[in-house]
């Protein structure tokens, strides 16, 4: 097949430039190694919506994590993804860190962050009563917040499917070769061809780029590792919560979610550069999650903690700390967009916005369509619903009152319409990104036999073909009577 347009890597950056490029009249095409979107670090970070005040003064990084952060409510809104803007808090527990505070206060001021204040031990105290007795300060960040950043990824690559995009999941590319004026993109489903190149493939955007001879940069993947405490431990914590930040990150930070569960992490390993698969979570890590923790929220526990996980992040070898977003000076026609770390996700729509801009400069030729949709249907929700609602709803269609996941109240409707999307889920783990059938405390104990099933019928696929994410992940093999 023949493109305009391909974007390699469908993470939440992958999606929303795709979905800002399906705005023009072009041909243009996703392609995505996995059975899934939002498989790499979009479906493993801390889903944190950051104010700005870490990236330093003048940075690429500091422009779009303070942009992307006045633009996530806008996006949200339209393609009705959960988003919740309660602010953040930097906790002092030293003179030294009071000092740290004025300095990120400062920075922040100048990257443009509305609202700031550095408040004192009382006001901390009102606003978080379960924080250590030794913190003695925090910077306010009124415009921080938490979004559901793989149903951001999800939903803009719907919307872009609705403008004419296409997705191509299981289709890893190993090779390119440009020649006539066009990349040919060799994947794991056949080759593609394309006159453009946008490349978002994460912790692989260096493996990609050294494709066609760019070998400006490489990529570290940096693991961090992660509680996911149960909905009973919202009331014990307000906002984002971090640590004065040190040159690994913004160290362990504590926030309730977007879906009112709490979530504790993450560590900042470096690893090897061919360890890009490594999402293990190790004892010495949750370890470090548990003691640091102890120190901000001491009632905080894991014992209620539901699952653990880990996602590596993509961090810039060497004095680099900057975003990489830019035409490749092997082929101009080839755009890097890497090393999008932390605050890449807060970030995305103004990425989204700026490959955009490069794009239009770079192909001057393609137009705005006429009709651009630009709202996602809200997915049916039935949790959310009035009783009245509800009934209507199910009188309508009875697969809505049929509960499958009881500890999210999640409805056989609800999987189905998962399943039936413009994107739709084809394992176990795409429902639950989709509809959050199994992320509840038994963490799919009771209903994922039932997701299976469903899976099974309405893929119309044998139940030994359904796996959990994908490849060779089967939950069955073959019947056992």
């Amino acid at each position: 097949m023949q493109y305009d347009v391909a974007v390699i890597g469908a993470g939440v950056c992958g999606a929303m430039i795709t979905r800002e490029l399906s705005k023009l009249d072009l041909n243009l095409v996703m392609l995505e190694k996995c059975n899934d979107i939002a498989m790499g670090t979009s479906k493993a970070n801390s889903a944190i919506v950051h104010a700005g005040f870490d990236a330093e003064n003048g940075s690429l990084k500091a422009k779009l994590n303070v942009q992307g952060a006045s633009l996530m409510a806008y996006y949200c809104n339209k393609l009705s993804v959960p988003y919740k803007n309660i602010g953040s808090l930097v906790v002092a527990y030293s003179w030294d860190d009071m000092q740290t505070l004025e300095t990120l206060f400062e920075r922040g001021f100048n990257n443009g962050v509305p609202n700031m204040e550095i408040i004192s031990q009382e006001q901390l105290r009102e606003m978080e009563p379960y924080i250590s007795e030794e913190a003695i300060g925090a910077l306010w960040a009124p415009t921080a917040g938490v979004v559901s950043p793989y149903e951001l990824a999800i939903a803009a690559t719907e919307n872009a499917i609705m403008n004419g995009a296409r997705v191509k999941r299981n289709s890893g590319v190993f090779d390119i070769e440009y020649k006539n004026d066009m990349f040919f993109l060799s994947t794991a489903s056949g080759v593609i061809k394309a006159k453009y190149v946008i490349n978002c493939a994460g912790v692989f955007a260096d493996q990609i780029a050294k494709m066609i001879g760019d070998e400006s940069f490489k990529i570290i993947p940096r693991k961090g590792e992660y509680y996911l405490l149960d909905k009973t431990e919202k009331k014990m914590v307000n906002h984002v919560l971090f640590h004065c930040p040190s040159a690994m990150g913004k160290g362990i930070l504590i926030t309730p979610t977007a879906h009112g569960n709490v979530l504790m992490g993450p560590t900042a390993i470096d690893l090897d550069f061919d360890s890009k698969l490594d999402v293990d979570t190790t004892i010495e890590g949750l370890d470090k999650v548990k003691s640091d923790v102890r120190n901000v929220i001491p009632q905080l526990t894991t014992r209620n903690a539901i699952t653990s996980f880990a996602g590596l992040r993509a961090h810039i070898a060497g004095d680099n700390s900057d975003f990489i977003i830019a035409q490749s000076k092997a082929n101009e026609r080839f755009v890097n967009v890497a090393g999008i770390e932390s605050p890449g996700l807060t970030a995305a729509p103004a990425i989204a916005r700026y490959v955009g801009e490069i794009f239009r400069k770079m192909a001057p030729e393609y137009q705005k369509k006429e009709q651009f949709i630009s709202r996602r249907p809200a997915p049916i929700r039935v949790n959310e619903l009035s009783k009245e609602e509800r009934e209507e709803l199910i009188k309508k269609d009875s697969r809505y009152g049929k509960i499958i996941c009881r500890c999210e109240g999640i409805t056989e409707g609800e999987i189905i319409d998962a399943i039936k999307a413009p994107c739709g889920a084809r394992d176990v783990d795409g429902v639950k990104r989709r509809t959050r059938a199994g992320m509840g405390r038994c963490q799919g104990g009771f209903c994922g036999s039932k997701v299976v099933e469903i899976l099974s019928r309405e893929l119309d696929i044998p139940m030994n073909q359904v796996t959990k994410f994908g490849n060779r992940s089967k939950i069955v093999f073959n019947k056992t009577k």
